[in-house]
């Protein structure tokens, strides 16, 4: 596998690429390909994530639960499509409670890659799926890596705000330090939360707490 990974996290994951979970993760996906499964996102986009956004500018954590499903959809950012392809429900959402949240008017450019590159690390908590079949790859130990990577975040970093939305997300407050960081819980996006996601504030809360520790707000404005 094409491993494209900013050199801080390469450094901070070099133990969990060699582990044997890892080494079966990697067969399994080499067997999905010999097998003719269409996998996405491309294998150059896999960890776009670590790729764009390094350990040592990491602001925010957007946490989400595998990628998009459809053709053309995933390339390696929760939540985020390519330009040009329609945003999916979950991004609609959450541009609509950016716009009631911070005042400002979003385009609904569905990609998310200048949050990336200010500090916005968007995980999914799986980063493969075969083509129409989603969490097809759960349980093959993405899992196990991507903890490894909240955990790492919550040892070796300081005031970090994870977004934490739906309970799958959720469950993973347990991973992170909440006397170092801080954690931001609500609903998800999905229309299937019918709405509950509306009014959490997730992004002004998280600008007053990077402002307030000195750091730079994130420009959530597409």
């Amino acid at each position: 596998m094409e491993v494209k990974i900013e050199q801080s996290w390469k450094n901070a994951l070099a133990g969990e690429f060699e582990k044997p979970y890892f080494a079966s993760l990697v067969r399994f996906l080499r067997e999905e390909k010999a097998a003719g499964k269409k996998i996405y996102p491309p294998g150059s986009q896999i960890f776009n994530a670590f790729a764009l956004t390094p350990l040592h500018n990491l602001k925010v954590v957007i946490l989400g639960q595998d990628p998009y499903h459809g053709p053309g959809q995933a390339h390696g950012l929760s939540f985020s499509v390519p330009a040009g392809v329609p945003a999916p429900p979950s991004l609609k959402n959450i541009f609509k409670e950016i716009e009631a949240d911070l005042g400002v008017r979003m385009s609904g450019y569905p990609n998310l890659e200048k949050w990336a590159m200010q500090g916005v690390l968007l995980l999914n908590a799986v980063l493969t799926v075969r083509s129409g079949e989603a969490a097809s790859h759960s349980r093959i130990g993405w899992e196990e890596f991507t903890d490894a990577v909240i955990r790492h975040i919550s040892e070796n970093c300081e005031g970090v705000v994870f977004m934490l939305w739906g309970n799958f997300a959720r469950s993973k407050s347990v991973l992170i330090d909440r006397s170092r960081h801080h954690v931001l819980e609500a609903a998800h996006p999905s229309p299937l939360a019918r709405g509950a996601f509306f009014g959490c504030r997730h992004f002004s809360q998280a600008n007053s707490l990077l402002s307030a520790a000195g750091k730079t707000p994130i420009d959530w404005q597409l």
